[in-house]
């Protein structure tokens, strides 16, 4: 993209860039696709203008940082925090480059944008109508997060988009809406903005198996590459080897399934009419391994056995989305449920990313970081003495506590 501008240095709190570097990076991934999936110029390009202000924001963050460091005590400690803003800045470039499969009109295939939405998280475009429930309340009012697990992600008003609304944002008749969240709480969501019934898309007919496996492989690195990212910032949060160990199998999964989409693609390409037309695959594909990558990067420092810098863990704790760690007490409604029987989503807005079974189980296994449950499913069990560890709003995170903490 075209660099303008002078970024000159002016003192500013390093924890509330890097806050604004991790929310920024967080939402470029959830817009890059969902500009995909909806075909969108609009939401591409406020993709790209995200990006630019993510370059900026990342020079300032280094000359802050540089200023900071005045003895090789100094160097140690914020090395790891310049490998985060550089891992930052690498998610927002991979978003970049999957905003421009789009401006580019380079082409992707039907059978991708039908898998999307089934992709952990459900996202869908809704247009509130006159009459809607929505219409006229703020978010805040709402609580939609807490209490259907779905986040609005942006919101299109006369022809400009609002980027990452908070709970003082107020909802109008008209709001093109950008929802992500189960796929439950959006029908919910989506019949009360439009008054219609949500119908996911439905697969093409006759797509090419070869193809729908190398589609299969690009969703599934990109859950991965995603929640990699969540789990790299919880290790560094809770300075935690184990859980960062959890983001180097990931990694080298994302990478393991880029191979065989590599063959899988190349084995479709003999099949399909125009095989150029596959070439946005290919640059989608690329742009979600980079985003594994950068998770990598962020969690470096607690690999390499350095201290988490206070500033770091600051900066985590409050973004938009933080992640919290508790544990699961014996008198807790929790002990004994699996997560989709206790509902934990719908009730509380909050997604578990990992379980630590209880000390008994790791003393058992006698292998640190053996007795981590990543990104475990309704199905998972939970039982007293669990450490979970969620991503959701601030709201929320103080009632999965409470319900985990009985």
């Amino acid at each position: 993209m075209e660099l303008t501008g002078t970024v000159e240095y002016e003192p500013v709190s390093v924890k509330a860039v890097l806050a604004e570097m991790k929310d920024t990076a967080e939402l470029l991934i959830d817009l890059s696709y969902s500009a995909v999936l909806l075909r969108s110029d609009d939401v591409a390009a406020e993709v790209l203008e995200l990006e630019a202000k993510m370059d900026v924001l990342q020079m300032r963050a280094r000359m802050s940082l540089l200023m900071a460091c005045r003895s090789t005590d100094d160097a140690e400690t914020l090395a790891p925090v310049l490998g985060m803003v550089g891992a930052a800045e690498k998610i927002s470039d991979a978003a970049g480059d999957i905003a421009k499969i789009v401006l580019e009109d380079i082409g992707l295939p039907d059978t991708l944008r039908a898998a999307l939405p089934e992709a952990v998280e459900t996202l869908v475009r809704a247009t509130l109508a006159a009459d809607s429930p929505l219409a006229g309340q703020t978010l805040g009012e709402l609580n939609l997060e807490t209490e259907t697990g779905v986040r609005a992600l942006a919101i299109r008003r006369q022809g400009n988009w609002l980027l990452n609304p908070d709970r003082e944002t107020r909802l109008e008749a008209d709001d093109v809406v950008l929802f992500r969240g189960p796929e439950a709480g959006v029908s919910e969501v989506y019949a009360d903005a439009t008054g219609a019934a949500y119908e996911p898309p439905a697969p093409p007919e006759g797509e090419d198996k070869d193809l729908e496996r190398a589609i299969d492989s690009i969703i599934l690195m990109k859950d991965m590459g995603e929640l990699a990212v969540d789990l790299a910032y919880g290790a560094v949060l809770f300075d935690s080897k184990a859980v960062a160990e959890e983001v180097v199998e990931l990694e080298a999964e994302v990478d393991a399934l880029q191979s065989r989409f590599e063959a899988w693609t190349l084995r479709a390409a003999a099949d399909v009419a125009d095989p150029v037309s596959l070439r946005g695959l290919v640059h989608l594909a690329r742009s979600t391994e980079v985003i594994s990558d950068a998770a990598l990067e962020i969690s470096e420092g607690v690999l390499r056995g350095l201290s988490t810098h206070p500033v770091v863990a600051e900066a985590v704790q409050e973004s938009d989305e933080i992640i919290v760690r508790t544990t699961v007490d014996a008198a807790s409604d929790l002990a004994g449920q699996t997560i989709g029987e206790a509902a934990i989503k719908t009730a509380t807005g909050m997604r578990i990313i990992a379980v630590r079974r209880a000390a008994s189980e790791s003393e058992r296994t006698g292998r640190e970081g053996a007795d981590w449950v990543v990104s475990p499913g309704p199905e998972t069990p939970l039982q007293a003495g669990d450490v979970l560890i969620a991503k959701g709003t601030r709201t929320g995170a103080e009632r999965f506590t409470e319900l985990a903490e009985g």
